[in-house]
């Protein structure tokens, strides 16, 4: 298939866990891909394994949190392309051992996660909708957290941040809508990432599995796939939402887990 036939997709996050795999998709679908990351060698390794299947890869190192190198990023997608149509905000986090409850929190990483979820949010959109406009339209895609929809006992910087990311997104739509561009957001829910893999306890992930309507948690494919559907054309009548891509785990009560084993046979 070639839904994103002659588009030109920025992905920042690109070399590893979900953001590879939208790289890889988007590909697949026809894209030129531009795989950003910090990470140097994880970005041309995608961007290797893009190439290897027949498709166009760029690698760029970028630094989300910084104006400079953003707007390098964006260009040189431009530059390596000649336009751009896709957009994905991919990057984001924050360090779980830093950021606690409200009286603990580390505030040097409140102000970290403002700048690499929010900030590099508001730079990636600022530098693109221009090239967008003279494209003739384009589509903006944000990564939220369900931490953006409910409370929790840690992370109270990711929740906060991710709430704006939200509000960007909004303002985005509602802002360059009149020239066709649309900007969305995904709120994942718990994805089998390498990080989450790596820094969470098997019984914390258990119980993150058990919390969702769906009996697994999702893959970076799940979250890739609907990144796929927001750079379409298929999704061309949507925008300023937040798809919650959760498995049901802000839908399921609670209670629903244990009233399961109530059900008769």
């Amino acid at each position: 298939m070639e839904r994103l036939k002659d588009k030109v997709a920025v992905i920042t996050g690109a070399g590893s866990g979900i953001g590879r795999a939208a790289a890889e998709l988007m590909s697949a679908e026809g894209a030129r891909v531009v795989v950003a990351d910090h990470h140097t060698p994880s970005a041309e390794e995608t961007a290797r394994t893009i190439e290897a299947a027949g498709g166009r890869a760029l690698p760029v190192t970028v630094d989300v949190t910084d104006e400079t190198s953003v707007a390098g990023m964006i260009e040189a997608a431009v530059g390596e392309f000649g336009g751009l149509h896709v957009l994905c905000n991919h990057v984001g986090g924050t360090d779980p051992r830093r950021d606690l409850d409200l009286l603990r929190m580390d505030m040097a990483e409140f102000d970290r996660a403002v700048a690499l979820n929010m900030r590099s949010t508001l730079l990636g959109a600022r530098y693109a909708v221009p090239h967008m406009i003279r494209a003739g339209g384009g589509s903006i895609i944000n990564t939220a957290s369900v931490a953006a929809l409910v409370g929790d006992v840690l992370q109270t910087s990711y929740g906060a941040v991710k709430a704006a990311v939200v509000s960007i997104t909004k303002s985005i739509a509602v802002q360059y809508g009149p020239q066709r561009v649309r900007c969305n957001a995904i709120a994942p829910g718990a994805v089998m990432t390498p990080a989450l893999e790596n820094n969470l306890p098997e019984d914390v992930v258990d119980s993150l599995r058990r919390g969702n309507a769906l009996p697994y948690l999702g893959s970076p494919e799940d979250i890739g796939h609907t990144m796929v559907f927001l750079a379409s054309d298929e999704s061309r009548y949507l925008t300023g939402q937040l798809l919650v891509v959760d498995g049901g785990m802000t839908t399921q009560s609670s209670a629903a887990p244990g009233r399961r084993a109530m059900l008769p046979g």
